[in-house]
């Protein structure tokens, strides 16, 4: 068999879905309730419901015969591929989770995990960021990962504190306005 066919690690699937996390997100995996329960629901989705329609489709479409040219077999067997990896994604996510309730600082005015900050930047412009977990902060709800340049800024800072935040053209102040959690 030549080399070209066989697989060195089983990593190489995360990899190539794109779900490589950085550095920062491999030890510690911050996620709200809401937010593991989301992940939880989708992993049990993809076992108790998707896979096994797929699994049906593929047992059928191999029972036609010839395979190399049944869509349904080779769409069907890519289509279990993707459920796998993600399956497998979903399962080490959720066995590093670590769940973090944001009502618990409620009426603080320090930025913790979870709260919902308003800043203005140096040149006028504000802006509301909510702080979330990895796998759940959404940038069309302005929702950011605990990890981001801005987050990491923000945190243990307190209203009407100025942080630097990091940019690519340089530090910039970045001051505190409002605190909640929701």
């Amino acid at each position: 068999m030549s080399k070209a066919f066989t697989r060195e690690t089983d990593n190489e699937d995360d990899e190539a879905s794109g779900a490589v996390l950085p550095p920062a997100a491999q030890g510690k995996n911050y996620i709200t309730r809401a937010g593991y329960d989301r992940l939880r629901n989708e992993l049990l989705d993809l076992i108790d419901n998707e896979r096994p329609k797929i699994v049906e489709v593929v047992h059928w479409a191999a029972s036609n015969g010839d395979r190399s040219e049944n869509g349904d077999y080779l769409y069907g067997k890519k289509r279990l591929r993707e459920i796998d990896r993600r399956i497998r994604f979903l399962t080490k996510r959720l066995e590093i989770a670590e769940i973090v309730d944001p009502s618990v600082h409620q009426g603080s005015d320090q930025v913790f995990f979870g709260a919902k900050v308003t800043c203005e930047y140096a040149d006028g412009h504000q802006v509301t960021v909510t702080i979330m977990g990895i796998d759940e902060a959404d940038s069309g709800q302005q929702q950011i990962t605990w990890v981001s340049p801005l987050a990491r800024s923000l945190l243990r800072s307190r209203v009407g504190d100025e942080v630097m935040l990091q940019t690519p053209t340089g530090l910039q102040p970045v001051e505190v306005l409002a605190v909640n959690y929701g």
